[in-house]
């Protein structure tokens, strides 16, 4: 942390290490993603489960996302509510594991109840893992950079992926009749190491200021603040955020609103109907397929065992950089801007490889498959810059911070039906379709161009507390005494003056 220190204020650092530390989180989800792609290549993996078909391979990698599914809409949100932001990241690590180690443990007669209980537990812990990390990186951040921090979420998570894809590379090289029964397993409990390193870190960073300032513990909340802004803002500046953070929670409070609210109360449903339909779009345009099938679409280009898994590791690798790139331009740009240029990107690519094969059916040319391998590169590229960190880094402004964690995870639901008709849709269809199932998510990525430019508003820079102007503001009802943020932030003000009034008379008393 010590080049951090010397580069930045001392509250920017702070922000710079946590967001990183949390990223590690999001890393053992990436994880999990990637090894699967490699696992269910592995003959050794495919002899253990007794030669799956390909649908019950597609069930294999749905069945996680009816794990994410179940827990994003009622184990995650209360666990991110009542834990707090950081235990709830350690209690899905901990699912994840568990998960792991049923999936590597799996053989004999139980072989595939096994392998799909380990991939419901873990799809139960990636959800809590996968909301509770962008939740925490965004409320402790700053509103002009919050976009830049929470990206480090998508950061973790691709790096995860690509770690999972090059230890599954170096793994096919362990072909021994050992390797064949032991190179999968071990594959899948290596994310183990990375868990327990982000799990073993969690109880000693802090809780986030709104999570604290929600559950009543407001002097912590404020020496949280302070902390994480030293150096970057003065005094006033973060006594106006600490404010602002009152007055929401309390205006919230003040509604009678519950989380029920989310459906009942039009500026709330106006959040999460949009917050849906995007994780649904981001989920939608192809990518999922592309990161479980990847190996298995590069066998359609005559690219099979080893090959296809240095280049599935190489194009994970390409989109850290990408994703990087993402951090410096979401801030700048937008949002929204953000999203219709992946959306451009992604959709020319799936073009490109739905219509290259059509014109060489018989794959006569080597330029064919080189042509479709560089565009799948492409489309990577399109959706780093784009729906990846994007639909993240939104979904967790836009919410009040009372029903943040809730609203993030019905939403996050989304995806995982989306992610769901993905791996079940391509799985089955590539064999029947052939390349002209890249032309379906053509026509998706399309069509969610003009619904971003119609329904998602751009949020870039606003404070947490200020999307009540894009989205409306919930009817507060006023208590027979005032407010509860009035009298909060009337206290702060006698105190700090009366401070300043004592401090005058002691100076006026020096003095003579």
């Amino acid at each position: 942390m010590a080049w951090l220190s010397a580069s930045f204020p001392a509250g920017e650092s702070r922000l710079y290490f946590l967001c990183i530390f949390f990223g590690i989180g999001a890393s053992v989800w990436g994880y999990n993603i990637g090894i699967l792609s490699s696992v269910i290549v592995s003959s050794g993996w495919r002899e253990a489960l007794h030669q799956p078909t390909r649908a019950l391979i597609g069930t294999v990698v749905s069945v996680y996302y009816t794990g994410t599914f179940i827990s994003y809409l009622c184990i995650s949100h209360p666990i991110t509510d009542w834990l707090g932001r950081r235990y709830a990241a350690l209690s899905g690590t901990a699912f994840v594991c568990l998960g792991a180690i049923l999936q590597a443990t799996s053989g004999g007669s139980t072989a595939r109840g096994t392998m799909l209980a380990g991939r419901l537990i873990s799809g139960v812990g990636v959800a809590v893992v996968s909301t509770s990390v962008p939740l925490y990186q965004a409320e402790i951040s700053p509103a002009h950079k919050r976009g830049h921090f929470v990206t480090l979420n998508h950061v973790g998570f691709i790096a995860g992926i690509a770690l999972g894809f090059w230890v599954g590379y170096f793994m096919r090289f362990w072909s021994s009749d050992a390797g064949l029964f032991y190179g999968w397993r071990l594959t899948i409990l290596l994310e183990i190491i990375p868990a327990m390193i982000f799990g073993l870190g969690l109880p000693w960073v802090p809780e986030t200021p709104r999570w604290l300032v929600e559950h009543g513990r407001k002097d912590q909340a404020r020496s949280t603040l302070r902390w994480l802004r030293e150096g970057s803002f003065d005094d006033d500046e973060i006594e106006h955020e600490f404010s602002a953070i009152i007055k929401s929670v309390d205006e919230y409070h003040q509604s009678g609103s519950n989380w029920l609210s989310l459906f009942r109360q039009k500026p709330l449903f106006n959040r999460l109907w949009r917050a849906t339909l995007l994780q649904f779009m981001a989920s939608s345009c192809g990518a999922t397929a592309i990161k479980y099938f990847l190996p298995w679409l590069l066998e359609q280009h005559g690219i099979f065992s080893h090959t296809a898994l240095l280049i599935s590791a190489t194009e994970s690798t390409v989109k850290i950089g990408f994703t990087v790139l993402e951090m410096f331009i979401i801030d700048r740009f937008g949002r929204r801007k953000c999203l219709v240029a992946g959306c451009i990107i992604m959709a020319f690519s799936l073009l490109i490889n739905g219509a290259v094969p059509l014109l060489d059916p018989q794959r006569k040319s080597p330029a064919t498959d080189i042509i479709c391998v560089a565009f799948i590169f492409v489309y990577v590229i399109g959706f780093s810059l784009g729906f990846g960190p994007t639909a993240w880094v939104y979904n967790t402004e836009i919410f009040p911070t009372s029903v943040r964690a809730r609203g993030l995870n019905f939403a996050s639901a989304g995806a995982s039906v989306g992610s769901s008709i993905v791996t079940m849709v391509w799985s089955s269809g590539i064999g029947y379709m052939g390349s002209n199932i890249y032309f379906i998510f053509m026509v998706v990525n399309i069509i969610c161009i003009p619904a971003i430019y119609a329904f998602f508003p751009e949020t870039k820079g606003r404070e947490l507390e200020d999307m009540d102007a894009l989205f409306g503001a919930i009817e507060t009802r006023r208590s027979d005494s005032d407010n509860l943020s009035e009298h909060l932030l009337q206290d702060d003000a006698l105190f700090r003056d009366s401070i300043e009034s004592a401090t005058g008379t002691n100076r006026e008393q020096d003095r003579e």
